[in-house]
């Protein structure tokens, strides 16, 4: 396999994302420069289904992701030849798509002769907040919310994790999703939903707090879930109420298991935030106000960077450059991932939290 310069300033790494429904490519920089990025977005072929198809999703990564690897390299008027490393996200995720984006990462290492990096992509977000942010330094209290992930993790450097919460069910981005499906807004749903919220008062519908008080921070938003079926089934409330409600039970759960992590961790200089929820800014909001109380810095990456992107896989593959001196590339035989933790001596918690 092929060397790479691990000049800090040099390296310039080709990502590739394709874990759910968003096929993506980009180029960038050590030094932190977005050279040129491509997303494609598959929300009208899941969007029939009120939900990601994991075979749609798979054939549309297929399709799509050769001429975007082109047309990135164009945009940034580069060749492989001039890329020094090849990341691709190997997990976790819906395992079609995964392995349609790591097959091609490695024909690419293996056409170039370039070091191939096997991205975990819970670590693209939990990195993504530094591409943005030169000044954010190890170590970070994270909080990692999306469709299928939600935990609290101690981000000590990179490849070092510390899970201090997860869920025990869902992820909050899917109930987002399912409330939104709920009220008939569409996919994807959590824009939906944040937009409708902005019309309805958020106590005007009793729903539940699932696990607040609860001596584990971890997270729980299945019973949350069924209460807005509830509560819409009713035909008590109005649509817009039932979201801003639902929005708001969802940030009571969120900053109550975040106090009870700090509390059980200690305090870190910062509190960040990633993922696709952290788009929501009522939930940026909340968290800004969480550390201010415990003068905290807070710290969010642009909202481009939260949903699903292929600039935090390369940036993934920089840090791991500039990580390791040593580093020469994956093999090129490993295997895609669909659960894949980033913290992976983390006890076990009952319920799903397994797949965290």
């Amino acid at each position: 396999m092929g060397s790479v310069s691990h000049k800090s300033d040099a390296a310039i790494v080709l990502g590739i994302e394709s874990s759910c429904d968003e096929t993506a490519v980009a180029l960038v920089t050590a030094d932190r420069r977005i050279l040129a990025q491509r997303i494609a977005s598959q929300e009208a072929e899941h969007a029939p289904y009120g939900g990601v198809v994991p075979e749609i999703a798979a054939r549309a990564h297929a399709q799509r992701l050769a001429p975007m690897l082109e047309a990135v390299m164009d945009d940034a008027g580069l060749t492989l030849d001039q890329v020094d490393a090849i990341a691709a996200t190997a997990g976790p995720g819906l395992i079609g798509g995964v392995m349609v984006g790591l097959v091609s990462g490695k024909a690419l290492a293996m056409a170039a002769d370039k070091p191939l990096i096997a991205v975990n992509h819970l670590e693209g977000h939990a990195l993504s907040p530094r591409l943005a942010d030169p000044a954010l330094e190890f170590p970070y209290l994270l909080l990692l919310v999306s469709g299928g992930h939600c935990q609290i993790l101690g981000v000590e450097g990179v490849g070092q994790y510390r899970r201090l919460a997860t869920t025990i069910d869902d992820a909050l981005g899917e109930a987002f999703d399912k409330t939104a499906k709920i009220l008939g807004l569409g996919y994807p749903g959590g824009p939906a939903v944040e937009r409708l919220a902005r019309e309805g008062d958020s106590k005007a519908v009793p729903l539940p707090r699932p696990l607040k008080g609860s001596k584990e921070p971890h997270f729980s938003f299945a019973g949350l879930k069924s209460a807005v079926l509830r509560a819409h089934e009713s035909g008590e409330h109005k649509p817009a109420d039932i979201a801003a409600s639902f929005q708001q039970a969802a940030i009571d759960c969120l900053i109550d298991r975040l106090r009870l992590a700090l509390d059980q961790a200690g305090t870190f200089p910062a509190l960040v935030v990633a993922g696709g929820v952290a788009a929501n800014q009522s939930v940026r909001g909340a968290l800004e106000e969480l550390a201010q109380a415990n003068a905290m810095r807070f710290v969010a990456p642009p909202l481009a960077l939260c949903t699903d992107n292929a600039a935090m896989i390369a940036w993934a593959g920089c840090e791991r450059l500039a990580h390791d001196a040593d580093f020469a590339g994956d093999p090129l035989d490993l295997k895609a991932r669909p659960r894949w933790p980033l913290d992976p001596e983390a006890e076990t918690v009952r319920g799903a939290g397994v797949k965290a």
